[in-house]
C-alpha cells in the first residue's frame, strides 16, 4: 500500500473494472460474508488472522525505560499529524494486552501479526531493556497458550530516534544495528515466533519517510529515498541469517505494500505510464529481493538517484525467503506525464473507503498472477494487510460496518482467484485488529474490525469482525 511492468500492463490497459465472474456466485441469502462453497478459503490450512503495529496501539511511550522514536518526535511536530494526534497513548495495548488478546481468541482469530518497538526493548548502547523484553514474552506466551499463530514483525516503522540522529536509514550504519536488534530479541523469543518479518513497507519508510517527507522523519529528496530503500533492503539482508541461527524452525520474509497501476488510456505513452507506477511501487522492492537488481527503468523515471551500492549487497539482499508478506489497498489509475513519468488521473463514480482509495479488489488478484509469472523464484505468500477504514459509528451498542464487509468479502475472493490460478497464497491478515493510530491521519480514520472509544478505551466488535468470526467456526465443523 508491485510486479513487473510488462505483466501488469495487459491485464487491465483501459483501468476500468471489468464485470467480475465473481459476482454470479454469491448466493442473495448467503451469509454477508462467508465464502462461495468452492472457495480455497474453507480450506482449514488457510490462515486468517488480524494485524497491528506497535506505534499505533501500545501508548505507554514513556514507561518502562521505552526510548523516543521517529514517530514520537514526527508527531509531535506541529503540522504533521492531523489534529495534532499522536501515540503517546493510542489503544493503551501497553497496559490492556491481555483482554486485547482475549478478545482476538474469543473472536476465533487464527493468527495475530505484531510488530515489536525497536526503542522499547534496546537502549542507546545496544543493550536489552528488559522490561521491554518482558513485555512481548508475556505478550507471545498469552498467544501461544490461546493456540493463535504469532507473526512478527521487526520493524512497523519506529526507528529509535537517537539512531535517525545519526542518519537513520540514510547511515548504512543502521543496517547493522539493525542486524544486532534482531539478533536479541529472535536469541529471547526463540521458539515462541512462528513467523518472522524483518521490515514492514520499505517503500513507506524510504519514499514517504525520506522522499515526500509525508512520514518520519519527514525528509523529502529523490536520492535520499533510494539510499534509504537501499540500507532497508540491506538491514533485511544482514538479518535473515541471524534469525535462521537462533530460531531454526520458524519462517522468515518480510513485507512489502504493492500497488496496482493502471493506464487512463489504451495510449502508449499511458500503457508505459502504467508501467512506471507499478515499477517504482513494486518492482523497486521485489526485484532486489528476488532477481538481486534494482529495475533500471527506476533511474529513468528518477534519474541521478543511483543508491550507493557495494560490493555484495545485492547478493545479501537476495537471500532466499521462506515467505513474501503482501500488503494491498488499492490501485492508482495513471495518464503520462509527458516526459519520462506519470501522473495520477481520479477516476469518477467508483467506490472509495474514508481514505479516499479506490476499492479495487481485482488488483490485488492481477497483481497476484503478474507476480508469479514475474519472479520464478516467488516463496509463498501471505496477504499480511488488506482492509479499508471508514467512518464507524457506535449505535445500541453495535457498529454496522456494512461496506467493510463488503470489501472483505470481496478481496478473500479475489485472492480465491490468485490461488485458482497457481499462485501459492496461504493466509490473510485484516488490517486492523482494532481502530488505532493512523499515522499521518492521527485518530480520524478507523481501520478496525474492533471499534476503540479513545476516551474510554472501550472495545466494541463491529459486524464485520461477528461475521468472520462466524465463518470461522462454520469452517471448523467441515472436514477439508
Amino acid at each position: 500500500m508491485a510486479n513487473d511492468a510488462s505483466v501488469v500492463s495487459d491485464a487491465a490497459p483501459s483501468g476500468q473494472l471489468a464485470a467480475s465472474s465473481r459476482e454470479s456466485r454469491i448466493d442473495p441469502n448467503a451469509n454477508p460474508f462467508t465464502p462461495p462453497a468452492d472457495s480455497s478459503l474453507w480450506r482449514k490450512s488457510f490462515l486468517l488472522g488480524a494485524a497491528t503495529a506497535s506505534y499505533q496501539i501500545e501508548g505507554a511511550v514513556h514507561e518502562d525505560g521505552r526510548l523516543p522514536s521517529i514517530w514520537d518526535t514526527f508527531s509531535a511536530t506541529p503540522g504533521k499529524v492531523l489534529a495534532g494526534d499522536t501515540g503517546e497513548v493510542a489503544c493503551d495495548h501497553y497496559h490492556r494486552w491481555e483482554s486485547d488478546v482475549d478478545l482476538l481468541a474469543s473472536l476465533g482469530l487464527e493468527a495475530y501479526r505484531l510488530s515489536i518497538a525497536w526503542p522499547r526493548v534496546m537502549d542507546a548502547a545496544g543493550q536489552p531493556n528488559r522490561k521491554g523484553l518482558d513485555f512481548y514474552r508475556r505478550l507471545l506466551t498469552r498467544l501461544k497458550e490461546k493456540g493463535i499463530q504469532t507473526f512478527v514483525t521487526l520493524y512497523h516503522w519506529d526507528l529509535p530516534q537517537h539512531l535517525e540522529d545519526r542518519g537513520g536509514w540514510l547511515n548504512r550504519d543502521t543496517a547493522y544495528r539493525f542486524a544486532d536488534y534482531a539478533d536479541l530479541v529472535s536469541r529471547e523469543f526463540a521458539g515462541m515466533v512462528d513467523a518472522w518479518a524483518t521490515l514492514n513497507e520499505p517503500w513507506c519508510s524510504a519514499f514517504l519517510g525520506y522522499g515526500n517527507g509525508h512520514h518520519a522523519p519527514g525528509l523529502a529528496n529523490g536520492r535520499y529515498a533510494t539510499q534509504a530503500m537501499h540500507h532497508l533492503l540491506l538491514a533485511h539482508g544482514l538479518a535473515l541469517p541471524v534469525l535462521r541461527a537462533n530460531d531454526p524452525a520458524s519462517k522468515k520474509g518480510i513485507v512489502a505494500n504493492i500497488g496496482r497501476g493502471t493506464a487512463n488510456s489504451d495510449s502508449a505513452a499511458d500503457r508505459r505510464a502504467a508501467e512506471l507506477f507499478e515499477m517504482q511501487h513494486n518492482a523497486w522492492i521485489l526485484d532486489p529481493l528476488l532477481k538481486g537488481a534494482y529495475p533500471q527503468d527506476l533511474f529513468e523515471l528518477w534519474p541521478g538517484t543511483e543508491p550507493l551500492v557495494l560490493d555484495g549487497d545485492m547478493q545479501t539482499i537476495a537471500a532466499p525467503l521462506d515467505f513474501l508478506g503482501i500488503n494491498y489497498y488499492f490501485r492508482t489509475n495513471v495518464e503520462s506525464d509527458g516526459g519520462h513519468g506519470f501522473r495520477e488521473v481520479p477516476l469518477e463514480g467508483v467506490e472509495r473507503t474514508q481514505m479516499g482509495w479506490e476499492v479495487f479488489p481485482d488488483g490485488l488478484r492481477d497483481l497476484l498472477i503478474g507476480f508469479s509469472g514475474t519472479y520464478r523464484n516467488l516463496p509463498p505468500i501471505y496477504i499480511t494487510e488488506n482492509g479499508m477504514a471508514s467512518d464507524d459509528k457506535v449505535v445500541n451498542g453495535r457498529v454496522e460496518d456494512t461496506q467493510r464487509i463488503a470489501f472483505l468479502k470481496r478481496h478473500l475472493g479475489a485472492v480465491d482467484e490468485a490461488i485458482k490460478a497457481g499462485v501459492d497464497v496461504r493466509g490473510y491478515f485484516l488490517w486492523s485488529l482494532m481502530d488505532n493510530f493512523e499515522w499521518a491521519f492521527g485518530y480520524e480514520r478507523r481501520f478496525g474490525v474492533v471499534h476503540v472509544d479513545y476516551s474510554t478505551q472501550k472495545r466494541t466488535v463491529k459486524r464485520s469482525a461477528e461475521l468472520v468470526s462466524g465463518f470461522l467456526e462454520e469452517r471448523k465443523t467441515r472436514g477439508s
